[in-house]
């Protein structure tokens, strides 16, 4: 979910790489680089449309994969507030589109195709680090703490609901990685962060409950 660029790009890569099914989607009907990559391997990668913004595309989505089951769903979707600032500082319409993106679209998601998921697959979704309140020693970038901090809030009461089952929930932090939204100057590139983010997956499956972890599988302290 989420695969035109970035991260979401550089998953499905390593999916594709590693010989998966890979479904990802893009927002809109213009050609990505995830169209070179299910031209590269054909059968392999499947592309959907959706936009996290709008629920009946998500709906539609659904619709769309009828009864088709997947080992893992992973939502990944963020956006930053632009220009950076405090939350008071920001906009009304500018707070309103990172907490729709990265919060409430996430889950909306997951609330309408979690029955597609094997009742022992995984539901990871694309958190940070930033994220965490008890990490947040330094402020700064608050809007953006804020949804993601949100995001969490809100996974943590879906687990609690669906508290019982055998589906692994992963909020995942995948390090400050150098993509267009990371910037030029973050620590990691996207090679050390995917293909470790990708065993960290791998390695939570079969173990339910929600997990707040980063790349490389340590816990982040809510």
């Amino acid at each position: 979910m989420g695969a035109s660029r970035g991260l979401g790009l550089a998953l499905a890569e390593q999916w594709a790489r590693d010989g998966r099914q890979v479904v990802a989607t893009v927002r809109g009907s213009g050609r990505s680089r995830l169209h070179d990559l299910a031209d590269a391997h054909a059968g392999t990668v499947e592309i959907e449309s959706v936009d996290i913004t709008d629920p009946s595309t998500i709906t539609a989505l659904d619709a769309r994969l009828a009864d088709r089951k997947f080992d893992l769903l992973f939502v990944n979707a963020g956006v930053t507030n632009e220009p950076e600032g405090t939350v008071a500082e920001t906009s009304t319409e500018e707070f309103t589109r990172v907490m729709v993106t990265n919060a409430l679209g996430p889950l909306r998601v997951i609330e309408t195709l979690s029955e597609h998921v094997e009742p022992g697959g995984t539901i990871g979704i694309m958190s940070s680090g930033q994220g965490s309140v008890t990490n947040n020693v330094r402020g700064g970038h608050e809007v953006y703490r804020g949804s993601k901090a949100a995001l969490n809030t809100f996974m943590r009461s879906y687990a609690a609901r669906h508290e019982g089952e055998r589906r692994t929930l992963v909020l995942m932090a995948p390090g400050w990685v150098r993509t267009e939204m990371g910037g030029p100057d973050a620590r990691l590139s996207i090679e050390d962060s995917i293909p470790n983010l990708v065993k960290t997956l791998d390695a939570l499956r079969g173990a339910p409950g929600l997990h707040y972890v980063d790349y490389l599988g340590r816990t982040v302290p809510w």
